[in-house]
């Protein structure tokens, strides 16, 4: 997909009957101007595909498409329930039910707190013949805590390299940027925290989770003003976006909000929103909206 040069006008969603500000009330039209070459750019995966969930996750079509890019029902797909904390039997009971609902069969479960045993052969061994790996929701520092710099993390990341997909929902979403938003130890209300660094499946991006339903549309813009050279996804819940090179696409029944500081800052249009069927070029940080290029479905400001 090769998003096309858009001029975009003011828009603002409207949401269960909540209008939701920050887009910005500016009444002129302006271009999209390109990033200078000379500055961070965001990219996906070169093999493989991501489906990053924003939680609360209902719509089957979700989980639907992440079983079809592993390969279908049958698929080997291992499940990390690392997010929500404690050992193997203190986990939920119904850790796998999301995938089993829509028909998977072959699951395997892969949980530690301990990066020493994450960093071995025999825990990492289930991986290398795993076609997906879902991480399940709770706290994003955990996972980071336990398999950064492991085995197991280049394990995860052989599964894509090798054509496969990685998802999560929740934490399972942040995990996959590569800056930790709200990955401090202490509260998940801190945006920048004790944990910063994830697993960096997209480059240069950092994502947030539960977006409308907890009214965090505007957390992400403390990461923004500290680090603007990144791109923030704020994923509402029941949502995902499907990620396949460079390029993605919004999926699930909410919206995506789009944090860009080289375009979104002027007239306090801090986010703009993207909405199921959406499209969104990494690399140029353009959106399009396939069969509607006269849409104007955003407000992108450009620097002055």
């Amino acid at each position: 997909m090769l998003a096309k040069r858009i001029r975009f006008s003011a828009f603002c969603v409207a949401a269960t009957s909540t209008f939701l500000f920050g887009c910005g009330n500016n009444s002129d039209s302006t271009a999209v101007e390109d990033h200078d070459s000379t500055s961070v750019v965001t990219t996906g995966p070169v093999n493989g595909s991501l489906v990053v969930a924003g939680g609360n996750v209902q719509d089957p079509a979700i989980i639907g498409r992440f079983l079809e890019l592993a390969g279908g029902l049958d698929a080997s797909i291992v499940v990390v329930p690392t997010a929500a904390g404690g050992d193997i039997d203190d986990l939920p009971w119904n850790i796998l039910e999301p995938l089993q609902k829509v028909g998977a069969t072959n699951l395997t479960v892969l949980h530690t707190r301990d990066p020493k045993e994450a960093d071995t052969d025999e825990f990492a061994a289930p991986l290398k013949d795993a076609a997906g790996v879902w991480f399940i929701g709770g706290r994003q520092w955990r996972i980071a805590d336990s398999y950064l710099g492991t085995k197991t993390q280049e394990e995860f990341r052989a599964v894509l390299e090798r054509g496969g997909v990685i998802g999560g929902s929740s934490a399972g979403a942040t995990i996959q940027g590569s800056y930790l938003a709200r990955g401090d130890s202490n509260a998940n209300t801190i945006m920048m925290g004790d944990h910063e660094q994830g697993f960096s499946y997209i480059e240069n991006v950092a994502i947030d989770q539960h977006l409308l339903v907890r009214n965090r549309q505007f957390d992400l813009q403390e990461i923004m003003d500290a680090r603007p050279e990144l791109l923030g996804l704020g994923l509402d819940e029941d949502t995902a976006i499907v990620v396949t090179g460079d390029d993605f696409e919004v999926i699930g029944q909410g919206y995506v909000a789009v944090y860009d500081s080289a375009r979104t800052v002027g007239r306090d249009g801090h986010f703009y929103f993207l909405m199921p069927g959406d499209q969104f070029n990494l690399r140029s940080r353009m959106p399009q909206r396939p069969g509607d290029d006269s849409d104007p479905f955003a407000i992108l400001d450009a620097k002055e």
